[in-house]
């Protein structure tokens, strides 16, 4: 049975966009918010400009996604921790997936934040502790991630101290066709990957494209 997929926080760009691409690749997926009308307003828009593929797609509060089999935090990052912790008994033993960067803009210039517990992911682990925590996802362009019916072009860096919960979200972004997960390390490389999302920013400010990242000279298995 294909995994159902909940998306909290996801009426932004980036969560809505990931909603509808695993949709599209057949998944049910819960698009969640504080405010259920705001989430089924999002779903009702992907839909009209997407079309019939998004049949999976429900929009619903955060704590309806919450009880999908893997969860996707896509929050704004300062806003992670006090979206997940009520939510960590819903959370406690499932796959719980980190996207977001703690970026700031200055000027033209985008930095990155250095956080006390060093990685949104690790404060949402902190939030959530008997959650699988994975850091994945942060470097994906998200209109590209939103043209569901086009490759993605991309590698996803995903990283975790729990290895099966880390093959899971490779798997998982493997059914993107053009995208490959590549394991990066433990939990606590997801500040690494965080800040180098900072950079391809720059790299598309500078350049005026949105670039992918794809690293060379990984063998498959």
């Amino acid at each position: 049975m294909t995994e159902s997929i909940g998306v909290i926080g996801g009426t932004g760009p980036a969560g809505s966009s990931l909603a509808a691409r695993y949709a599209n690749l057949g998944h049910r997926v819960v698009l969640g918010s504080r405010d259920a009308e705001r989430a089924a307003g999002v779903v009702a828009e992907l839909r009209e400009r997407l079309g019939e593929g998004l049949a999976g797609l429900e929009g619903a509060q955060n704590a309806a996604a919450a009880e999908c089999d893997i969860v996707v935090v896509a929050t704004p990052w300062d806003g992670v921790e006090a979206t997940a912790r009520p939510l960590a008994d819903a959370l406690a033993g499932k796959v719980v997936v980190s996207m977001a960067n703690a970026l700031y803009r200055e000027g033209r210039n985008m930095g990155a934040l250095t956080l006390p517990r060093g990685s949104v992911a690790e404060h949402l682990r902190a939030a959530v502790p008997l959650a699988r925590v994975v850091a994945a996802f942060h470097h994906v362009p998200a209109k590209e991630l939103g043209m569901v019916n086009e490759p993605l072009h991309s590698d996803v860096l995903v990283c975790s101290d729990d290895a099966g919960a880390a093959e899971r979200v490779v798997a998982l972004v493997g059914e993107i066709p053009g995208a490959r997960g590549v394991l990066a390390g433990n939990l606590s490389a997801a500040a690494a990957i965080e800040a180098m999302t900072a950079v391809l920013i720059n790299v598309n400010i500078r350049y005026k494209t949105r670039t992918s990242l794809q690293l060379s000279g990984i063998r498959e298995s």
